[in-house]
């Protein structure tokens, strides 16, 4: 199989990642309204509706305020503002989200936490999209630099490349198997998975981006570097408790 894999359908050259990326979502989702069945659920159907829609604008927001960061040229050409307007990154999205979120909470007045139940629907979503990102090779920017490793894949450009994207696949996999043995071994407090996610996976991404190719840097750092920085930081209490924890 090439890299970028683009099959032809009925003569038509299909854009895996796109039909992945969308299929993430639907994936996602439908194991949630699952798990929501098979769940007693502390907070009301409404409250959790409002939760839902706030997580959908910050994270609509988040991914294209920090998809641009990662590439922050201004130009007012027509091609420019379609790349725009699809800059996106599912890390603003997950932060986003999770602003977004806790916002829809005060309006609502919500005090329950309400992550543990989105933690492996999105999990799944990510992993489905990654497998998109691998198989769109260089088309999308989850390629990593150059090397000469065992690890080097041609990626579409002929070059021996970090595949970056299948590095999270096998950690998000890994991330899922911990979680999962937590949550049946542990009594752990309500929110408590998702903030395990959201650490494992930030400090995750910010150590990987230093094997990406990016340009746009500041002291040293990518803007997706200071997101992890700034995630990590909104969760230094539970950080610190884990730390302590042992």
């Amino acid at each position: 199989m090439d890299i970028p894999f683009e099959p032809i359908v009925f003569g038509v050259k299909v854009n895996i990642h796109l039909v992945l990326e969308y299929a993430a979502f639907f994936i996602g989702f439908r194991y949630y309204v699952y798990l929501k069945k098979n769940t007693q659920d502390l907070i009301s159907s409404n409250n959790r509706l409002s939760i839902i829609i706030g997580a959908v604008f910050g994270a609509f927001l988040g991914s294209r305020i920090f998809g641009f960061l990662e590439n922050p040229v201004f130009s007012f050409s027509p091609e420019y503002i379609v790349q725009l307007l699809s800059a996106k990154t599912i890390m603003g999205g997950l932060f986003g989200g999770l602003l977004g979120v806790e916002l829809a909470k005060k309006m609502i007045n919500e005090k329950n936490s309400s992550g543990d139940l989105f933690t492996f629907p999105i999990i799944l979503g990510i992993i489905v999209g990654r497998i998109g990102c691998f198989l769109a090779g260089i088309n999308e920017f989850t390629y990593g630099k150059e090397t000469t490793s065992f690890l080097g894949m041609d990626l579409g450009d002929g070059l021996l490349r970090y595949p970056i994207a299948l590095f999270e696949v096998v950690f998000l996999i890994l991330l899922w198997v911990f979680l999962k043995n937590f949550q049946s071994k542990y009594t752990y407090r309500n929110g408590l998975l998702f903030q395990y996610f959201m650490i494992s996976y930030f400090s995750f991404r910010f150590f990987i981006e230093f094997l990406k190719p990016n340009v746009f840097l500041t002291l040293g750092l990518s803007s997706i570097q200071y997101l992890c920085i700034l995630c990590l930081i909104y969760y230094h209490r539970t950080i610190r408790k884990l730390f302590y924890a042992h």
